[in-house]
């Protein structure tokens, strides 16, 4: 497993119950967990004092129920700073378990020696897009949503990262590399992060387990002569971490690489113990 434990600013307290008690900052948020099968005693504080949290409903979906919680607020993660707030189906804008990944390809990166273009699909908020670029490679950041792209430009400046070479594209991702391939661009790296679920801006619609094998074999051929990585995050629990590896090994057959695929996870910081959160895929050169 690999586990995001590098945080300062983000911890997860507990979980018990289907839920998870988590500092973001100055912040206690309880938030709906689906991994989080087990009912163990909810002694922390947090889980009767907490200044946010999100309620399941059982029709679907749910609300936000608020005590003193400011609308925005920051965290930051080692050089970065992402802009935080509470939004639809118990969301705040960010994944802290994807700075194991974070961490990983930046170092890629500054090691690689020489210029790196990276295309980050599905890029949400842009935590993966300002790691990568604060590491020294110029990015194109695409999603569907123009929401998400605003926040990630403000997540941006909030790094002081603003002047970076970032392209920020709001495009379907299947229909935006569909036409990068008819170009002729390619990328050293690519991260994609894809949903569960979802529709493009004209309605396209994506389900994961029918269109990402065929997403990442069209990705494969953006690739240059000598790419330096391809991530793949899921958090559709039917693709294990072997399936995620597998797909890869398949597509990137031909370049001279290793595959490695893991649950990520991050740290329970009052037992000890490691919450799962989904699954990663990484292909690196050699």
């Amino acid at each position: 497993m690999w586990i995001a434990d590098g945080w300062k600013d983000y911890e997860v307290i507990d979980c018990s119950n289907g839920e998870k008690l988590e500092r973001w900052g100055d912040y206690i948020l309880v938030r709906p967990d689906p991994q989080v099968i087990w009912d163990t005693p909810k002694h922390h504080k947090g889980w009767k004092k907490m200044n946010g949290h999100y309620h399941r409903s059982s029709q679907g979906g749910g609300e936000w129920e608020f005590f003193d919680l400011p609308k925005q607020w920051t965290i930051n993660y080692r050089t970065l700073t992402f802009n935080l707030k509470p939004f639809s189906f118990k969301h705040t804008g960010l994944f802290p378990e994807q700075a194991a990944n974070w961490d990983w390809f930046s170092d890629k990166i500054r090691r690689a020696g020489r210029p790196v273009k990276v295309l980050n699909l599905f890029a949400y908020t842009g935590g993966a897009t300002l790691a990568a670029a604060a590491a020294g490679a110029s990015v194109t950041h695409v999603d569907a949503s123009k929401g998400m792209v605003t926040w990630a430009k403000e997540n941006a400046k909030s790094s002081n990262l603003e002047d970076a070479p970032i392209r920020w594209i709001v495009d379907d991702c299947v229909k935006f590399v569909e036409r990068e391939i008819r170009r002729g661009n390619q990328y050293d790296a690519i991260i994609m992060d894809p949903p569960s679920y979802g529709r493009g801006p004209k309605g396209e619609i994506w389900k994961i387990e029918e269109s990402i094998h065929p997403f990442i074999k069209l990705c494969a051929q953006l690739l240059t002569d000598k790419p330096l990585f391809f991530l793949v995050n899921s958090y559709t629990t039917g693709l294990a971490p072997a399936v995620l590896s597998y797909m890869l090994a398949t597509e990137l057959r031909e370049f001279d690489g290793t595959v490695h695929s893991e649950e990520l996870g991050l740290p329970v910081s009052s037992n000890g113990l490691v919450l799962p959160c989904g699954a990663s895929g990484r292909w690196e050169s050699r």
